[in-house]
């Protein structure tokens, strides 16, 4: 090993990292809230109810129907509040997953909680099941608001289905995922109300305190207030605008003390720009290079009408940020070789990574994907990088591949994985890292497992909401 590359893994290691047992630390503890939730019930007597008759069974299997959907909500909530360790640890788009899950199978359980309980009380008093439900709802402390709960929340699953969220624009789908928080607070008077196992024990009343309360701080610390702290401590602000290429624009920001804003290359944050109508929505924007002194940069594509707004902004415009988000860092490099893949505007990540690590001239490959030339941005900038660092470049410009591929189209003769070794002969032992449209990325890793590469060698995140 030389010293140089010694050198640049111990910078490595001196990086601010998540220790590792914090996953399981983590994990276990969303697994020991379930367990929680299921042994209170227990001691509530919900065996022996579920055993007693039909009836009540169904009553008391709704009732822990609903103790886990509620369990589960809370989960979102903490997943989704950006808790800076949470994040940094597993990552936006793993947790985004993770929250999806959670929210659909809390959803359901929801439903079952429902439609248990109104049979279990119909049985019981020997009414109609429509008669049931409306005895329920309007003469039971808390039913009205947690009827309005659930369709607040219908309303927030039924949009967050791929193929209603596809039709909706992201500001639109955005808004309407918040009633979940509103959702949530409404549901919170019928257990306190009604809630057998809330009202029946000191132990599980300190629980559900406890964990709502979590809840709610992680969203009022890290949703609100570390972003307003970050944004009045830096104050920042727009200091120029620049075409990069056709519907790419690069914003420069400037504000105070930004080498203590605790922003990588390869991150993104959430902008809000004063410039008007729409400021009030927070938009994903990767850095395009790293911090240096007082002043940031951020490129955006133009995909509508808030994104073809960052063009003409002006020098003065007040800024409001969330963040840094992302674990797309130098933090996972090993010291070595380096192989970067970027299709389209997800050259902006790469770019940034590509000034900050330490790699030494031959160790870093681009490979660039664009339709035209006139798609390539920042193409004077690689180049100077590879004039001045040494990275090797290797543009690959043309129309789309016939079948899946990550290649243009005059390169269908070479299989994917061919293609990947030989633009970047030693990639089997670097450290790969690819930003781009998912189904690109898609046939990346497809690639990159086909050549040899370890998954641990691999980084991405996908931004796609």
């Amino acid at each position: 090993m030389t010293a140089a590359v010694a050198d640049r893994r111990t910078a490595r290691r001196a990086l601010p990292a998540v220790p590792t047992w914090w996953a399981d630390v983590a994990g276990s503890a969303a697994v020991l809230s379930l367990l929680v939730v299921t042994a209170l019930w227990t001691a509530n007597h919900g065996v022996q109810q579920l055993l007693a008759n039909p009836a009540i069974g169904l009553t008391s299997l709704g009732r822990l129907a609903g103790l886990i959907s509620a369990d589960l909500m809370l989960i979102q909530v903490v997943l989704m509040a950006r808790v800076p360790l949470i994040e940094r640890r597993f990552g936006q788009d793993r947790i985004a997953r993770w929250h999806r899950l959670t929210g659909f199978t809390s959803f359901h359980l929801l439903l079952a909680h429902v439609l248990l309980t109104v049979l279990g009380y119909a049985g019981t008093t020997r009414q109609g099941v429509l008669a049931q439900t409306w005895d329920l709802v309007v003469t039971y402390p808390g039913m009205l608001l947690a009827t309005a709960a659930l369709a607040l929340l219908v309303l927030v699953v039924v949009t967050s289905v791929r193929v209603a969220r596809r039709r909706l624009r992201y500001e639109s789908w955005h808004l309407l995922h918040l009633y979940a928080y509103l959702g949530i607070a409404l549901a919170l008077p019928h257990q306190l109300w009604t809630g057998d196992d809330f009202l029946s024990s000191a132990v599980a009343r300190a629980y559900w305190w406890t964990v709502y309360l979590l809840a709610l701080a992680s969203v009022l610390v890290f949703r609100f207030g570390l972003p307003a702290w970050r944004s009045l401590r830096h104050r920042i602000e727009v200091a120029a605008v620049v075409p990069e290429a056709p519907g790419i624009t690069s914003v420069w920001l400037r504000g105070r003390d930004l080498h203590r804003l605790p922003a990588r290359a390869g991150q993104f944050l959430l902008w809000r720009f004063l410039d008007g109508p729409g400021w009030s929505r927070a938009h994903p924007y990767s850095l395009s290079a790293p911090p240096n002194g007082d002043l940031m940069r951020i490129t955006v594509k133009d995909l509508g009408a808030d994104s073809a707004r960052v063009a003409t902004l002006r020098p003065g415009t007040k800024v409001l940020v969330e963040g840094p988000y992302g674990r797309l860092t130098g933090e996972h490099w090993r010291g070595g070789g380096i192989t970067m893949l970027a299709c389209g505007v997800g050259i902006t990540p790469l770019l940034a990574l590509l000034w900050e690590l330490p790699y030494a001239p031959g160790e870093a490959v681009l490979l660039y994907r664009a339709r035209t030339p006139e798609d390539l941005a920042f193409r004077a900038e690689l180049d100077r990088l590879a004039a001045e660092r040494g990275l090797v470049v290797h543009y690959l410009v043309g129309p789309r591949a016939a079948r899946p591929s990550w290649l243009p189209a005059y390169a269908e003769g070479l299989s994917d994985a061919a293609a990947l070794r030989r633009l970047s002969p030693g990639v089997t032992a670097h450290d790969v890292f690819l930003c781009g449209p998912d189904g690109w990325v898609d046939a990346v890793r497809a690639a990159i497992r086909a050549a040899g590469v370890p998954d641990a060698h691999t980084h991405h995140e996908r931004f796609a909401w």
